[in-house]
């Protein structure tokens, strides 16, 4: 059974869907420049939510019903698209290579730096930005050297799939 064959949708179509993304520099001066939306990690909830919108859509494209019992994997795969969680975590970490190349007195690279001294709440502290890419860089067994080296950053970025 082919999956390109219904809605009057083609290959070329699903390539264009999965090449375009929102660009977050578009954002207003009011909702405070492009930059805040990158300091707060996504919860591992809004992943899954994500992953199941993305999956329903690939599924309506695809004129397929979950009924019809076809992997998730295997349809990704069939569109050529990535899985939602290795999406964010290789958009998490071109940002933070993009940030380690700023120089040292750069704003944004003094945010990533900041400490700030207050005292604790109480209770498990909630995860930073700071340690979601720093699990991501240990699953993907990066360093800062490589990030120094931009062609070489994105291509280890792209490669694990």
């Amino acid at each position: 059974m082919t999956v390109h064959t219904s809605k009057g949708l083609n290959s070329n179509t699903f390539v264009d869907f999965k090449q375009t993304r929102v660009d977050s520099s578009q954002s207003t001066e009011e909702e405070g420049g492009s930059e805040w939306r990158y300091w707060q990690p996504v919860r591992k909830e809004n992943v899954v939510a994500l992953q199941r919108a993305e999956m329903r859509m690939v599924r309506w494209m695809c004129g397929i019903k979950l009924n019809d019992r076809f992997p998730s994997k295997e349809l990704r795969e069939r569109l050529g698209m990535d899985d939602m969680a290795l999406v964010l975590q290789q958009n998490r970490l071109h940002w933070y290579g993009h940030v380690l190349r700023k120089e040292d007195d750069d704003w944004v690279k003094k945010c990533i730096e900041y400490e700030v001294e207050s005292p604790r709440p109480r209770g498990r502290p909630k995860r930073t930005w700071r340690e979601v890419v720093k699990e991501d860089w240990q699953a993907r067994k990066l360093n800062t050297e490589d990030a120094m080296d931009r062609s070489k950053w994105r291509k280890l970025i792209k490669d694990v799939r």
